[in-house]
């Protein structure tokens, strides 16, 4: 698998991910408005793992009803499933910690 392939992935997974980590050129701050709201962020990341979820599942059951389906394409969309499902449950993870931590902040 090449370095753009593994990109590709990387980004079906976690949509403008590649966007938000390219340095930026110019110097002045964008506006707020330009920038995606994270309720829209969180919308997307499990819209793109229930996508990857629900392909993992069609190509599963198409294999079972006997269908022409590539046992290694049926492995590779289940791995994918289970890789997006780990990213989405770290984040999460991640999330719930960082939340406690503010919580416990003194005021």
């Amino acid at each position: 698998m090449s370095v753009s392939e593994s990109i590709l992935k990387v980004q079906r997974l976690v949509p403008g991910l590649v966007e938000r980590t390219e340095p930026k050129t110019a110097v002045s701050l964008p506006a707020a408005v330009d920038q995606p709201k994270f309720s829209d962020m969180v919308t997307d990341l499990l819209q793109s793992v229930n996508g990857v979820q629900n392909e993992a599942a069609a190509i599963q059951q198409a294999y079972l009803a006997g269908e022409e389906v590539e046992l290694h394409q049926m492995m590779i969309k289940a791995e994918e499933a289970g890789i997006s499902m780990d990213l989405l449950l770290e984040i999460r993870n991640r999330l719930v910690d960082a939340y406690n931590d503010l919580m416990r902040m003194p005021l």
